[in-house]
């Protein structure tokens, strides 16, 4: 099974967004050397807690860092762009970085609705998603048909290969648009634990060729804390609990909260209910549990890749989670 990261370059509490960048970067570089198979930034707006806004940016630079894992965005939020300079950034990364580059693509916001107003100038966006994703992979093939309106374009520079394209989604909705497309679909149960299973087989089921994918590729990102044991384990988990609670409370968070927090907040009833729903999004435990437990993940999606995601207030215990987890997945490092 390959095994894959989603960095969100969080700002632990009293740290800073260049702190958390270069933390992104060290993590990336681990990841090089443990074997991991991608590693993935993410795109969040006007969030105190991440430093992750400009995925395309940050993978140019870890490019540079690193030396044969690929790298993409987890992902690119294209309602607010052109599809035209999505598969611009994503050539000129792709001409970097030969055979390295993912475009992974999302339809959230990314943000709350004041960064989408800024985002998008005002202006109402004309396309549909599922328009702008035929469009971005016209670009990305220089396959426009004769009868666009643009026929003749060309994204420039003009690599040698092309980028994998990844449809990110948490729904049905999205599965169902990567089916029609022909791309490869990543379903986000860190964000939703609820049909994602129903949405893999939903994918596959659908899925039409295409100029990029000849048969159906699937994988899930779950959030996975892994410790020496399981007791240090849910220490690290317990900040993401109240991490989630927090975004569910709609309370702004200004970085990943510290363990003493996590161990202090006075919980009510209904919290607690909620701590355990959004446990459902997570894996917890020691190397030999997280083990068994992401292999029971995988056969249920029936996927052969997953991509983990954590977030920890310590960045060397973040760092613990991947060299635990590589080893007791088996990877092959340098």
């Amino acid at each position: 099974m390959r095994v894959s990261i989603l960095d969100q370059s969080p700002i632990a509490t009293g740290s800073t967004a260049s702190e958390a960048l270069a933390q992104t970067v060290r993590t990336a570089q681990l990841a090089d050397d443990l074997g991991y198979h991608r590693f993935w930034v993410s795109e969040h707006h006007d969030a105190p807690g991440l430093a992750g806004s400009t995925p395309e940016v940050l993978l140019a630079h870890i490019g540079a860092k690193t030396k044969r894992i690929r790298l993409g965005s987890g992902g690119v939020m294209l309602p607010h762009y052109s599809s035209y300079k999505v598969a611009e950034n994503f050539r000129m990364l792709e001409a970097l970085y030969p055979g390295r580059i993912d475009l992974g693509v999302g339809r959230a916001p990314g943000g709350m609705p004041r960064s989408t107003i800024a985002l998008q100038g005002g202006r109402v966006p004309k396309a549909d998603y599922s328009q702008q994703v035929a469009d971005l992979i016209a670009y990305i093939t220089d396959s426009l048909p004769d009868n666009h309106p643009l026929y003749g374009l060309r994204a420039r520079p003009i690599p040698e290969g092309v980028p994998e394209l990844w449809l990110l989604g948490s729904s049905y909705g999205s599965a169902a648009i990567a089916a029609e497309h022909g791309t490869a679909f990543t379903f986000a149960h860190f964000i939703n634990a609820e049909g994602g299973v129903e949405a893999v087989q939903m994918y596959r089921d659908r899925f039409q060729p295409s100029r990029l994918y000849a048969e159906p590729e699937a994988s899930v990102a779950v959030f996975v804390f892994c410790a020496d044991t399981a007791e240090a384990a849910e220490r690290l988990a317990m900040t993401m609990d109240l991490s989630l609670l927090m975004l569910a409370n709609g309370q702004r968070m200004e970085g990943t909260p510290t363990y003493e927090m996590a161990r202090d907040y006075p919980y009510t009833a209904r919290e607690r209910m909620v701590v355990r729903e959004n446990r459902e999004r997570m894996i917890v435990g020691d190397p030999v549990s997280v083990r068994q437990q992401l292999e029971a993940f995988a056969r249920r999606y029936g996927v052969d890749e997953v991509i983990v995601s954590t977030r920890t207030p310590d960045f060397e215990d973040r760092l613990r989670t991947f060299e635990l987890l590589a080893d007791a997945m088996g990877l092959k490092g340098q």
